[in-house]
């Protein structure tokens, strides 16, 4: 393998290095059901998976969002273990990287708690040099904040960093910090909305990801 393009590599969690897809969808699912009696489409659920869990719930509906984004968690955690799963070459991907010499962060939309009930349900194979939670920073993705702190927590510029997602948020986040943008299709988000963000590249496996990375 050729000499990583960038030292530090970030990566959102969520339908990116994980597959939560179905945990998400019907976790919303449930809590639009019991505090609404809604049924949204798929569309209108994912809609604006990667920002911020309350963000979501205030969009469905301003004066239930607590209420909403309670039952959703309580549902979430309940069943992370039951229906998180990894995707095929990401583990790969994440060893040969940190093999590489690469140091390796998560920035995510996610809280602490759940982001390590997911670990704990799937462990990583890696030992992470920073994970960004929702909690780090005041203001989230699609700002660039998040990104900047997990840079500044490792001592790197914008320059040496590249970020890497499944959502229009995480590439507007990364471009607003000014480091590198990369868009996975095997998450929420379709090639041509991650195109219209306009990263340097969007990759269809983590294989594809590698060759980018490596330049």
């Amino acid at each position: 393998m050729h000499a990583l393009r960038w030292p530090v590599v970030l990566f959102d969690l969520d339908g990116t290095v994980l597959d939560t897809v179905e945990l998400i969808r019907a976790s919303h699912e449930y809590a639009l059901r019991e505090v609404l009696g809604q049924a949204p489409s798929d569309a209108e659920i994912m809609a604006g998976i990667g920002t911020p869990l309350m963000e979501q719930m205030e969009k469905f509906s301003p004066e239930n969002a607590e209420e909403l984004f309670h039952t959703y968690r309580r549902w979430n955690h309940a069943n992370t273990a039951r229906l998180i799963r990894r995707y095929d070459g990401m583990e790969e991907l994440l060893i040969e990287l940190e093999n590489e010499g690469a140091r390796l962060g998560i920035v995510t939309s996610k809280m602490k708690d759940a982001v390590d009930l997911a670990w704990d349900a799937l462990p990583s194979p890696i030992v992470w040099d920073v994970i960004i939670t929702t909690e780090d920073t005041p203001v989230h993705k699609p700002h660039p904040a998040p990104v900047l702190k997990a840079l500044e927590r490792l001592d790197a510029t914008p320059e040496q960093a590249v970020y890497i997602g499944d959502s229009p948020f995480d590439l507007q986040s990364a471009n607003a910090a000014g480091c590198a943008a990369i868009g996975v299709t095997w998450g929420v988000f379709n090639r041509e909305t991650l195109a219209a963000e306009n990263p340097l590249a969007v990759v269809d496996t983590p294989a594809e990801l590698l060759e980018v990375l490596a330049g």
